[in-house]
């Protein structure tokens, strides 16, 4: 089963086999990332895209695969793919960078420990592979 996010930017892989494709949506084209039955839940990896820039895709514990800007900018450092996954008591999901530990919604990409950060935010479905 295909699904595609478009107003939340992720997409949802419950109901979804386990050998559709992640994609990420970046310069108007999807790049493949992986295969969703290599992505853990509370995990993330880091993908290189067709531009050059690099994202962090993340599958949260609901089974919502998210992608975000890997770099983090508070150290300048490719490292947020290796953060630690959580939710605010209101159900934000958030990745906390691995170095200085500031939380970003992976949803808005708002850092949520600093109002004036934000990251980008990539649009992300499953196809099949």
């Amino acid at each position: 089963m295909t699904t595609v996010a478009t107003e939340t930017a992720f997409a949802v892989a419950t109901e979804a086999a386990a050998t559709d494709r992640i994609e990420v949506l970046a310069e108007g084209a999807w790049a493949p990332v992986c295969d969703l039955e290599r992505l853990a839940p509370g995990r993330g990896v880091a993908a290189l895209l067709p531009d050059g820039r690099q994202a962090a895709v993340f599958r949260d514990h609901l089974d919502r695969i998210h992608a975000i800007a890997n770099r983090d900018p508070f150290t300048g450092a490719y490292v947020l793919s290796r953060g630690l996954l959580g939710s605010t008591a209101d159900g934000r999901v958030y990745v906390a960078s691995p170095l200085l530990k500031q939380r970003f919604d992976l949803v808005t990409g708002e850092c949520l420990d600093d109002e004036s950060v934000r990251i980008v935010v990539h649009p992300t479905r499953l196809s099949p592979a």
